[in-house]
């Protein structure tokens, strides 16, 4: 006796769904998530028309080689289909990009179809790109007319569609349509949750196997939580270290698995280490400013660091944002009341916001005083906005993959703990975020000495005298390295500049025990970007190790490790990581 089958969906009903959740996808992930707004592309279009008007000779003929080259793929489709050799030559700027890793499939240089959709896509891009960037435009328009076209080069892209990427037709055909279903359910959960997911987020979990360098809660505020470790080492250095990462992410990008924790690095190198754990901000902090997280954030972890350690003095390291905060904190309060720190380390940190890279696209007059509108009685700023703009720039990278590999192939990402700490973002209080992108983004302040007034008190970073040591990461797309260095024209302590390979999070985060990469060191300080790396010295490894000799020669006494975690007047709290991080967005 036979026994029934479930019925297979049929794939064109299915793939007709896809189709139209794909295009609901762009207009829900590429826009809303990405921060665009109508108006942005609307000055796109004018500012592109304009342009074009003031050179139509060099726009016509740019547009004649266009078709011309696009006939030629066209004929050699059609020669290729018939089983003839091509008979024209294929267009030098698709044939050079044939290499384009979304195209890797044999499918698409075997099909003829498909090749000649990839090369068509390929060769238009390039058309508009050297159209664009042949346009006579002054630099802040030529850097937000590329930056909106790569969006929209990006995600018009064939390999985004179900009915023209032949490895999702492939695949549907082979599971009986079953991988488009499994799409359309990933669309649907990833609809909910706001996000795209980046990674098996149901293997990792926080305080079980990322964030579990052994520690204590030993402060808390509304604000923040502070983390004490325990030491692994009989001897520690003389003065503990406090890092204060980004307030905009979870802590934890600093320990990861043990195998990539850079807390559990600065550990075993024999530092008591301390650590901030911001709040993820919910509505009753929905007032809190920037002035709060430098007197409650800032200022009280050094000082209870400090106590608990019985130290004059502690060391501090700032990430990010964490590093502007650290800067202005020490900064303001030279004033009249100094911070106990000794020594400074800013991993990737802006302090000079004339340079922001492409993230600057976003942050116009217009969004800035919109945003402050929306803002102006307090509000919560949820993370995913943030994190999505962060990486709509590089979204070949951190969207359109995962799109075509989750919603068009059914699949299920690949675990990886940096993409799963990616997707937990952290809500910013409303009044703090507006004054950071006005006063820091937008009119790039905190350089200027006493142009800003904090807690009362003028800030100049040339009052930030003390041995620092500041990295740069080259391909940094959210602090570029260049303008990471410019922290070094500011401070006016004994400096140390180091400049590591990869991005902002890869470069930072690149753990001693698997020694890859390398970094740069040893440049001219005192002059420009360029001249530093024209006289620097490129070495194969992880910074980290640099950086730990460099914090070993600073402060090379040893006391005995502590017994205890916390002290009379901090007892423990509870373990690390604590609560604050575990809240979600």
């Amino acid at each position: 006796m036979e026994t029934s089958q479930p019925a297979t969906p049929p794939l064109q009903p299915m793939l007709e769904r896809l189709e139209q959740a794909n295009h609901t996808l762009m207009e829900a992930f590429g826009a809303r998530l990405a921060g665009f707004r109508p108006e942005e592309y609307q000055n796109f279009l004018r500012e592109l028309a304009e342009a074009v008007a003031k050179d139509a000779p060099h726009w016509q003929a740019l547009q004649t080689r266009y078709y011309e080259d696009q006939a030629a793929l066209w004929m050699n489709m059609l020669s290729r289909a018939a089983g003839q050799t091509p008979t024209m030559p294929t267009p030098e700027a698709a044939a050079a990009a044939m290499t384009d890793r979304r195209f890797s499939a044999p499918e698409w240089n075997q099909n003829p179809l498909y090749d000649y959709l990839r090369q068509s896509y390929l060769l238009t891009a390039h058309w508009l790109q050297e159209a664009v960037g042949s346009l006579q435009l002054d630099p802040a328009a030529q850097q937000r007319m590329d930056f909106f076209l790569r969006q929209y080069i990006d995600a018009m892209a064939p390999s985004n569609f179900p009915a023209t990427n032949p490895e999702v037709l492939k695949k549907a055909i082979e599971s009986g349509g079953e991988s488009l279903q499994a799409g359309l359910q990933n669309l649907v959960s990833d609809m909910e949750k706001g996000r795209i997911s980046m990674t098996d987020e149901s293997v990792f979990e926080v305080g079980r196997n990322i964030a579990v360098t052994p520690g204590a809660v030993v402060f808390e505020n509304e604000l923040f939580q502070l983390l004490q470790y325990a030491p692994t080492t009989p001897e520690v250095a003389s003065r503990p270290l406090l890092m204060v990462p980004p307030c905009i992410n979870k802590f934890y990008i600093m320990d990861l698995e043990p195998s990539n924790s850079f807390v559990k690095y600065a550990v075993d190198r024999g530092h008591t280490v301390f650590l901030v754990s911001w709040r993820n901000i919910d509505e009753s902090l929905k007032q809190v400013t920037w002035d709060d997280y430098i007197e409650k954030g800032v200022a009280t972890s050094i000082r209870v660091t400090r106590d608990i350690a019985g130290t004059e003095k502690i060391d501090a390291l700032g990430f990010c944002v964490g590093g502007a905060l650290l800067s202005c904190a020490l900064a303001v309060y030279a004033v009249d009341d100094p911070l106990p720190v000794a020594s400074l380390t800013l991993m990737a940190t802006l302090l000079d916001y004339s340079d922001v890279g492409e993230i600057g696209v976003y942050i116009d007059r217009s969004f800035v005083e919109m945003r402050e509108k929306q803002l102006a009685h307090g509000g919560v700023v949820p993370g995913q906005e943030l994190a999505v703009a962060f990486s709509s720039l590089r979204a070949n990278d951190l969207i359109w993959p995962y799109v075509v590999n989750n919603y068009l192939k059914g699949e299920k990402p690949p675990a990886f703990d940096l993409l799963y700490w990616n997707g937990d973002g952290t809500n910013l209080p409303g009044p703090m975020f507006a004054w950071y992108l006005r006063h820091l983004y937008l009119q790039n302040e905190l350089c200027q000495p006493n142009a800003l007034t904090v807690l009362g008190r003028p800030v100049d970073l040339s009052r930030i005298d003390m041995p620092a040591y500041v990295f740069g990461a080259r391909e940094d797309h959210i602090v570029p390295w260049k303008s990471a260095f410019q922290a070094t024209r500011l401070l006016t302590g004994p400096l140390e500049f180091v400049l590591g390979a990869s991005g902002h999070i890869a470069g930072a985060i690149n753990p001693a025990s698997k020694n890859r990469r390398n970094y740069w060191t040893g440049g001219t300080l005192g002059g420009t970007a360029e001249a530093w790396m024209d006289s620097a010295t490129a070495v194969p490894g992880s910074w980290w190790v640099h950086w730990g000799d460099w914090m070993d020669r600073l402060n090379p006494q040893r006391v005995p490790a502590p017994q205890q975690l916390g002290s009379a007047q901090y007892p423990p709290i509870e373990p690390a990581p604590g609560r604050y991080v575990q809240a979600r967005c």
